[in-house]
């Protein structure tokens, strides 16, 4: 939805209707309602919360945490943080009619869903004779989706699209409040725990410190301690990335003021880390001009055509952690007790489950969503079908089929991340830690690691099923 650009309608206060954009720094929406008594809100929808496609406890308990945050930081600027639990068009309308709000400001989202509510959600208070007031802040730039070729039409390739998305005049960072004036009268409601919105216990071992402060930390120590090295080493699994994708994700941090923390675009490190930005900002105009990727391929040869497998048994053993391979195994396990996994593990393990399982694509988008702390609709979709080699990447599929031991031996050299999160392969020597299953009898009990035991032999077999995925899609392409 773009922003509206009419007048206010009646006297009174604004309401600041948040939802993925936690925080108070740049932040257009509430900058606007700032103009006169504000009452910011968040509605905990059902729909989305235990009903929707992609139920998660772990990442329901990150936002808790970061509402608690943003509920911390309202209270010292002189206001607080309403919590509703119901329909957006119902709640506002109600909330604004008992205390007097004549605007509600929120920040836009792209995924289908959200555009559907915001639709009902404008339509409700337009009859209520509320003005609804839609606002950028999601993405570096205001619209990602309305970056265009020279012949009008949508980018379906990344590089021509990051090099028009690069030259976006940018918006100018909106100041944070210093003093809320609240609208008086609303009982401010308690956050519940996610046991609460009946989901179960969310994981107890993510170790992400949720909010905004911890974002604005994060990121400065990123970029003195890690931006310069940035490009050499994020494709490290044991260390090297920003670890910034949750705070983005939740809003806790705007792209736009990140982009600007990073300084003048020189060095590798500040190139590599835009070119990220670029990505998610990618994905997301991909699901705004192409809504129908949520359900199936972008590439119409690939809809119904590739032939995926049905098999219960490898399905669980790659979301336990338990197919053999030790690097796919670290990683799918790293996201069970983090709700987070590293970028370059994403791709491996996701090729694995696609071209050496040859499992639909749409059962890992599942997974993740229902762990990743970050899980973003846009960004995730865009990622299994690259993956997949059914997106919008113009690599041949072939070029797109990782070789899990080879990525271990390149990224994880020494096994540190391995060994962190695969702990039956602790005692495992170096030469042995990529193939264990080649290890003798005799350094199978040094190790105290026998494998079938211990730890599972490999659930297939790499170099063979590599050949099988080559058929498929070749057979599937015509």
């Amino acid at each position: 939805m773009r922003a509206r650009q009419d007048q206010d309608r009646g006297e009174g206060g604004a309401i600041m209707w948040y939802r993925r954009d936690l925080r108070v720094h740049d932040l257009p929406a509430l900058a606007k309602a700032v103009a006169g008594p504000v009452l910011p809100c968040f509605i905990l929808d059902d729909r989305l919360l235990s009903r929707g496609r992609f139920v998660s406890p772990a990442r329901v308990g990150f936002m808790l945490g970061c509402l608690r945050q943003l509920r911390s930081s309202l209270r010292e600027l002189g206001s607080d943080l309403v919590v509703r639990r119901g329909r957006p068009e119902e709640v506002l309308v109600e909330l604004a009619a008992a205390n007097g709000a004549g605007t509600v400001h929120w920040t836009t989202d792209v995924s289908p869903w959200a555009i559907r509510r915001d639709r009902a959600v404008a339509e409700a208070l337009d009859a209520a004779g509320i003005s609804p007031r839609a606002h950028p802040g999601s993405y570096v730039v205001d619209e990602p989706g309305a970056i265009r070729s020279g012949q009008d039409r949508p980018y379906t390739v990344f590089s021509p699209f990051a090099k028009a998305w690069d030259r976006v005049e940018r918006r100018e960072p909106a100041p944070a409040p210093t003093r809320l004036v609240p609208l008086p009268g609303p009982d401010p409601g308690s956050l519940p725990t996610v046991e609460e919105l009946g989901l179960g216990a969310a994981p107890a071992t993510v170790s992400f410190e949720p909010g905004e402060r911890a974002a604005r930390r994060t990121a400065r120590t990123f970029i003195e301690d890690g931006l310069a090295d940035y490009a050499a080493r994020r494709d490290l699994p044991a260390g090297g990335t920003s670890r910034l994708s949750p705070y983005i994700r939740w809003g806790c941090l705007s792209p736009l003021e990140l982009e600007q923390m990073l300084g003048p675009a020189e060095g590798e490190g500040t190139t590599a880390f835009r070119a990220e930005l670029a990505w998610r900002e990618f994905y997301a105009a991909v699901l705004l001009n192409y809504p129908e990727v949520v359900g199936r391929e972008f590439q119409p040869r690939y809809r119904g055509t590739l032939q995926w497998q049905r098999d219960d048994r490898l399905l669980e053993a790659w979301k336990a952690g338990r197919t053999g391979f030790p690097l796919v195994d670290a990683g799918m396990r790293q996201l069970l007790a983090e709700g987070w996994m590293h970028n370059r593990v994403r791709m491996v393990v996701a090729s694995f489950l696609t071209k050496d399982l040859h499992l639909d694509w749409r059962e890992g988008e599942r997974w993740f969503m229902e762990h990743l702390i970050d899980g973003d609709v846009a960004s995730n979709n865009g990622g299994w079908q690259w993956v997949s080699s059914v997106g919008t990447d113009p690599a041949p599929y072939f070029q797109r089929m990782f070789n899990p031991m080879t990525q271990q031996e390149r990224f994880d050299p020494d096994g540190e991340y391995v060994r962190r999160w695969v702990h039956e392969l602790a005692g495992v020597e170096r030469e042995h830690l990529v193939r264990p299953w080649l290890m003798s009898a005799a350094e199978q009990q040094e190790a105290g690691c026998r494998i079938g035991s211990d730890y599972p032999a490999p659930v297939v077999d790499h170099a063979e099923e590599r050949r099988f995925a080559v058929e498929r899609y070749r057979a599937a392409a015509g």
